[in-house]
């Protein structure tokens, strides 16, 4: 699909991805935009000189500082801006006059990326992380309750997405570093108050709510989907010493959690569709789904950055879940609880079965009892080792899929972060 905006080879912001995020320059204040190629096009101001007035909604909605408004518009809507933005920036495009062929809004709204702030792209009311994963589960047991497996530690890991509720006021744009968090763990039974020790990262994916529920409804599973607007990397940074010293996951999950800045729409994966690990076991009605591919096949690859030299970490997969993301919704809404636009719900960690697939260094040093050797991705040779993140550490997701049929690659953006000292 070529666009007559320039799109390098190796861009994750093909005509067909057209991911939403948040952005402002030196001579802009935050606002919604798409990336294409190596540009940002400025929706609002598309918005302003009345580019979407035909289509039958809000276009207030795009001139707002974040997506929460556009976002509740419905998947409807967003589908209507989607073919419109395709068809003013694909190469022959019929409306031409619009945009290309005019040399003063053309100048006005495509802004070179580089040259960009990304912000959060949501105001997020809510966040929940869940835990469906079944690798990175089935190691977890293990740290959490040496000799129980996932089936003993949670008995209806497999009836119902297992979840808990993170803070969604330290969820923080790419970019943004993260200061080694304190808290309290136990050695030899005495409690010890200080700065952590074994602090890690979590390769996760993550779903923004469009539009929401009324509170004590819920929603049915086949209709899920239509309540997601896009998806992001996410980085579930994690305090392991504190982490063993909790009941529930607190102070070791709730001071900082990355997400990459653009939302690529739920129709952008389409092509991607597969089904959840063993997705056609018995499950309770409510979470039984007509649609069978509905988890994705989306390899996530993780890189360590420290000083000049980038590390090959790990190449986790989104296919790795027991449940799909309509059915953490149908889920999560059972008992009448009211999700809202820009709430945000992840999977938990999507290691895959083999070492090099695991998604967080828990699992990669064998709860930090044995240190993990990777190799630069600059020059092979020269390796680096780690049982936990260093200060000075930077982890880096990305993802990048190719329709391998002429219409280009979808990718994310980076959802990186980079461990200072801590305060």
């Amino acid at each position: 699909m070529a666009s007559w905006v320039n799109i390098p080879e190796d861009s994750d912001f093909s005509l067909y991805n057209l991911p939403y995020g948040v952005f402002s320059t030196s001579q802009s204040s935050p606002r919604v935009g798409v990336a294409i190629g190596d540009q940002v096009l400025d929706l609002k101001t598309l918005s302003q000189a009345g580019v979407f007035n035909d289509l039958g909604f809000n276009t207030d909605s795009l001139q707002q500082a974040t997506l929460n408004e556009y976002a509740s518009q419905g998947n409807a809507v967003h589908r209507k801006v989607r073919q419109r933005l395709q068809e003013l920036l694909k190469h022959d495009t019929s409306l031409g006059n619009v945009l290309r062929d005019d040399a003063q809004l053309r100048g006005r709204s495509l802004v070179p990326i580089d040259q960009v702030t990304m912000h959060l792209p949501m105001n997020i009311g809510d966040y929940t992380d869940h835990f469906i994963g079944l690798p990175h589960a089935q190691t977890s047991a293990e740290f959490l309750s040496p000799g129980k497996t996932i089936e003993q530690l949670i008995p209806s890991f497999w009836d119902a997405p297992a979840a808990y509720h993170g803070r969604s006021s330290t969820v923080v744009v790419s970019g943004t570093p993260v200061h080694r968090p304190k808290g309290q763990t136990r050695v030899d039974g005495v409690t010890i108050s200080g700065l952590c020790q074994k602090l890690d990262f979590e390769v996760e994916f993550a779903a923004f709510i469009s539009t929401g529920n009324e509170f004590g409804t819920s929603i049915p599973v086949d209709e899920a989907e239509d309540h997601i607007f896009g998806f992001v990397l996410l980085n579930d940074w994690s305090a392991r010493d504190f982490q063993k010293n909790e009941i529930a996951s607190f102070t070791s999950k709730n001071f900082a959690t990355s997400i990459s800045p653009w939302i690529v729409p739920l129709d952008a994966l389409e092509p991607f569709r597969t089904a959840p690990v063993n997705g056609d076991r018995k499950l309770p009605d409510y979470l039984v789904q007509k649609m069978k591919q509905s988890a994705y096949d989306i390899p996530v690859k993780a890189t360590l950055k420290v000083d000049d030299q980038s590390y090959h970490i790990a190449e986790c997969n989104t296919n790795n879940v027991v449940f799909s993301v309509a059915q953490m919704i149908a889920h999560h809404s059972r008992g009448g609880c009211a999700l809202r636009p820009g709430d945000l719900l992840a999977t938990g960690t999507i290691s895959g079965p083999a070492k090099e697939k695991e998604g967080c260094l828990m699992e990669l040093s064998y709860s930090g009892t044995k240190a993990y050797t990777m190799s630069s991705i600059e020059e092979p040779s020269k390796t680096i080792q780690r049982t936990y993140l260093e200060d000075g550490d930077e982890v880096i997701f990305t993802a990048q899929l190719d329709r391998k049929d002429g219409l280009g690659k979808v990718g994310f953006g980076s959802c990186a972060g980079k461990i200072l000292p801590g305060n």
